[in-house]
């Protein structure tokens, strides 16, 4: 289906911010493609929805997030919740991780994603939950034969 020109900007932007890695997210993508068995199956910068998750496992129904500062703010969090919400409607769990929290240790957070990943991995397998909809208007679609 093709993108509108609005959902065109969304996406290059989002892409855009992708590509602007920190030197945190590169030193835990280290640790997290070291995790025995399922590392390998994690992938970086990944776009679910209409969000931009920064280390996914589909197979695990995981996200792992690193947060910044102004994620500390009232209005961003209320935004996170929302979005935590919508992913966990997925049938995705959203841990995350404060930058603060991961300079500091880094061990400590890598082990905590293990113990997550170990928990993940021993759950029953089960049916893809449905997607929900993406919240906004539908466009109208032209009738067969008419141009």
């Amino acid at each position: 289906m093709a993108m509108t020109r609005l959902e065109a900007k969304a996406h290059r932007a989002r892409r855009a911010i992708a590509a602007q890695t920190t030197a945190l997210e590169e030193h835990l993508w280290g640790g997290i493609r070291a995790i025995p068995g399922e590392g390998g199956h994690f992938h970086r910068q990944v776009m679910i929805g209409p969000y931009l998750a920064d280390f996914v496992s589909h197979r695990l129904r995981l996200i792992i997030e690193v947060d910044g500062a102004q994620h500390a703010r009232p209005d961003r969090q209320a935004r996170d919740a929302a979005r935590d919400r919508w992913l966990g409607e997925c049938g995705y769990l959203v841990v995350r991780f404060a930058n603060n929290t991961v300079r500091a240790d880094s061990a400590a957070v890598l082990e905590a994603i293990r113990t997550v990943v170990d928990a993940r991995r021993h759950l029953p397998p089960g049916e893809e939950p449905a997607k929900p909809k993406v919240p906004g208007k539908k466009r109208p679609r032209p009738k067969p034969g008419t141009s």
